[in-house]
């Protein structure tokens, strides 16, 4: 699978994940890395045809497994499950 940005889209994406990984906590401080990660979230919505399959739930599992597959602990910004409420790893 091949996903497009342009060079600007590109460069606006590099900081945002720089800044996530120097601070643990993903948001969002301009409009303009609003629409490259939705630039991402359309083209994935016109590719994949998984989403649309009665077994999705567990498409998803399971690569969801396969990616995080290796990777020790729980990763910075990700919520855990807890007492059936969502809450950030501290």
């Amino acid at each position: 699978m091949q996903i497009e940005l342009t060079e600007d889209q590109a460069l606006v994406l590099l900081e945002f994940f720089a800044r996530f990984q120097e601070t643990n906590r993903l948001s969002l401080r301009s409009n303009a890395e609003f629409i490259a990660l939705s630039a991402i979230a359309g083209q994935l919505e016109r590719t994949l045809v998984e989403p649309f399959q009665a077994n999705y739930a567990a498409l998803l599992g399971a690569a969801t497994a396969r990616v995080q597959e290796g990777y020790e602990g729980v990763a910075p910004g990700v919520e855990v499950k807890r007492r059936g409420r969502w809450a950030r790893q501290s």
